[in-house]
This record gives structure tokens, C-alpha cells and sequence, in this order.
């Protein structure tokens, strides 16, 4: 991208405009590639906040049904440190999936 947009200054007969044109294009794969991440971290993020927002939702379940404090708390650790270990597992298959989708994009 760097060497794109040097690329484009080094151009003595362009105008501004044309130069400015030239570096938004050396720019546009890497700001696709960054909102291709963020996008896929944000859909795993939200994913692992579903998931502890469930836990918390039983954990008040329980306790509002009569559990007693320690109980909720056992019941929530648990199901909060199922939902971490579920997610790390998905950690390989989303890196991959970025990855081929990086590689598609820049092709």
C-alpha cells in the first residue's frame, strides 16, 4: 500500500486530484481487509456476549427460584467458562476463515 501510494506522488504530470484518486485506490484492499476482521471479530464478540448473557440470565433464574447464593455462583462460573472454552474452539476455524477470505481478496 505504501509503495502504491508512493508510487502515485512520484506521477509530476498528475493533478492533485488524480494523485489523491490514485492513493485511495493503493488504500482500498487494506481498508477492506481491515473491515473483513472487524467484522468477523465483532460477530464473534457478539456471539461470546450471547452466551454470557444466557449464563446470567439462568444464574438469575436460579436465584430468584430459590438457590442459594453460592450455588448461583457455582452454576454461573460454570456455564461462563463453558461458553470461554466453546469460543477459544471456534478461534482456529475463524482465523482460518480470515485467512481465505484475505487470500480471495487479494487475488
Amino acid at each position: 500500500m505504501f509503495r502504491c501510494s508512493a508510487q502515485c506522488c512520484e506521477n509530476e504530470s498528475a493533478s492533485m486530484q488524480q494523485v489523491h484518486n490514485c492513493i485511495e485506490r493503493c488504500h482500498t484492499p487494506l481498508a477492506q481487509a481491515q473491515s473483513l476482521v472487524t467484522n468477523e471479530l465483532e460477530r464473534f464478540q457478539d456471539r461470546l456476549s450471547r452466551c454470557t448473557m444466557n449464563c446470567n440470565d439462568k444464574a438469575k433464574d436460579s436465584f430468584d427460584s430459590g438457590s442459594k447464593e453460592a450455588q448461583v455462583k457455582a452454576l454461573l462460573d460454570s456455564c461462563v467458562s463453558k461458553c470461554a472454552e466453546e469460543h477459544m474452539n471456534l478461534i482456529p476455524s475463524m482465523t482460518r476463515k480470515m485467512k481465505d477470505a484475505l487470500l480471495q481478496a487479494d487475488k
